[in-house]
């Protein structure tokens, strides 16, 4: 089994949330919450929740839930959503959603136009649908963004564009290794918990880089 260190938290408006502080006096030194969702869905509790988050010393990060809607229009509505300036880590979220799932072509556009609006890549967050879309193949353009993998056990397992993983979610809906719950964050159902191999000081470092 490999080392966890439940250092970060992803949330979005459903996740119930009694305080950040006690999080943090717990360990936790990041959170990522929902900003948005294709090119028109706002998750109505991210700048409520932004403000007490950087309010209680925490660091803060926005993803973008991919759908297959326009590219544009949801690097539009993602941008404006949340609204990221340069202490804002930022994410795609790319992963299965019926017929309406993005596609690779999408989320390699999305990618490219948040680097060309912001001047610095987003993370991609991504479990079994990289892994599908990708296979074997390596992928210089994927594998140049630090992958946030979500995989719910006690060993990751990274696609061959990645040396290693960035950030894992190990759990989520109650299912993984523990630790699964934090003080101040009952979540909903099982709260999405993520590790990182570095110490808190290398992950405030490269969290928005």
């Amino acid at each position: 089994m490999v080392a966890i260190q439940f250092l970060v938290v992803d949330l979005y408006h459903g996740d119930e949330v009694i305080s950040f502080a006690p999080a943090k006096r717990a360990g936790i030194c990041g959170i990522i919450h929902k900003a948005s969702e294709g090119a028109d869905i706002v998750d109505p509790e991210y700048a409520a929740r932004r403000q007490r988050v950087l309010n209680d010393g925490l660091l803060w990060g926005a993803y973008h839930f991919g759908t297959g809607a326009d590219v544009d229009a949801q690097v539009n509505n993602f941008l404006t959503a949340a609204a990221p300036d340069d202490d804002t880590l930022v994410a795609l979220d790319f992963e299965s959603n019926g017929p309406d799932t993005m596609s690779l072509d999408q989320a390699r556009q999305f990618l490219t136009a948040i680097e060309t609006r912001l001047g610095r890549k987003a993370v991609l967050y991504s479990g079994n649908l990289i892994k599908q879309q990708l296979g074997d193949q390596v992928d210089p353009f994927f594998g140049s963004h630090r992958l946030w993998l979500a995989e719910y056990g006690p060993v990751p397992h990274v696609p061959a564009s990645w040396s290693q993983q960035w950030l894992w979610q190990y759990a989520g809906d109650g299912i993984g290794p523990d630790p699964k719950t934090v003080a101040g964050i009952p979540g909903a159902g099982g709260l999405d918990c993520n590790s990182y191999a570095g110490s808190p000081d290398d992950l405030a470092a490269e969290w928005a880089s």
